[in-house]
């Protein structure tokens, strides 16, 4: 089993910037990948961004420019730098890691961005 614990989130004033971090535990393989994905109230969860184990990245569209994702594979640690933060980036956002074959969920840290 693997955990993700993520850490970071809070309230920002729009055009504010917010750092979120992931840290993983437990049964840690090096190939495949991690990343971030949020659920905003009323929608369903979409992928923000993801990094492979070799640093090889992918953006949502809605992100792209603003977000930055980045990996530390010493101490098994997904970060995004969120600059440029607008309203509709509100949503609880979620660690998530493919190792093997199987994925795993953070809890979620809450991002608010205010008017």
């Amino acid at each position: 089993q693997v955990r993700l614990v993520e850490s970071g989130g809070g309230l920002v004033q729009a055009g504010g910037s917010l750092r979120l971090s992931c840290a993983a535990s437990g049964n840690i393989f090096s190939e495949n990948r991690m990343g971030w994905y949020r659920q905003a109230p009323g929608k369903q969860r979409e992928l923000v961004a993801h990094i492979s184990y070799g640093g090889s990245t992918n953006y949502a569209d809605s992100v792209k420019g603003r977000f930055t994702i980045s990996r530390d594979n010493a101490k098994n640690t997904v970060s995004l730098q969120m600059n440029s933060l607008k309203p509709e980036d509100t949503a609880v956002y979620y660690c998530h890691a493919i190792f093997g074959v199987r994925d795993y969920w953070g809890q979620g840290t809450p991002v608010t961005v205010s008017s």
